[in-house]
């Protein structure tokens, strides 16, 4: 049961991490040149869920801009939010339901704490 525990919160450590990553994509969507990055869930060893972040690299939009008589070329972040929105609603259903199995164990506990006390 304790091993259940640890790997439900190990998860809901992840969401959150994963939640974080898509949350700093969203708010950078309009920061020239910025690079998004990934958050990947993987099993560890333990049973345990661990984050892999890598950033992405690719190039955003490149378009030009007239600066002091100079024509200078921009690019804009490679962030998709028909990319980010879904993944954002996915990663905060699947923290919810670990949420929920944390919940539904805590109260399995208690009950059988309370009919062997």
């Amino acid at each position: 049961m304790i091993s259940a525990l640890n790997s439900t919160v190990s998860a809901l450590r992840a969401f959150v991490t994963k939640l974080g990553v898509t949350g700093n994509n969203i708010a950078n969507v309009n920061t020239d040149g910025f690079k998004k990055s990934r958050a990947t869930l993987q099993e560890d060893q333990n049973g345990g869920v661990r984050v892999e972040i890598s950033r992405d690299n690719s190039p955003g939009f490149r378009y030009d801009v007239v600066e002091n008589d100079e024509v200078v070329e921009k690019e804009t972040s490679n962030v998709d939010l028909t990319e980010e929105i879904p993944d954002l609603m996915m990663s905060k259903r699947a923290y919810q339901a670990n949420l929920k199995v944390l919940e539904t164990q805590d109260e399995m506990l208690g009950a059988l704490l309370d009919t062997i006390g």
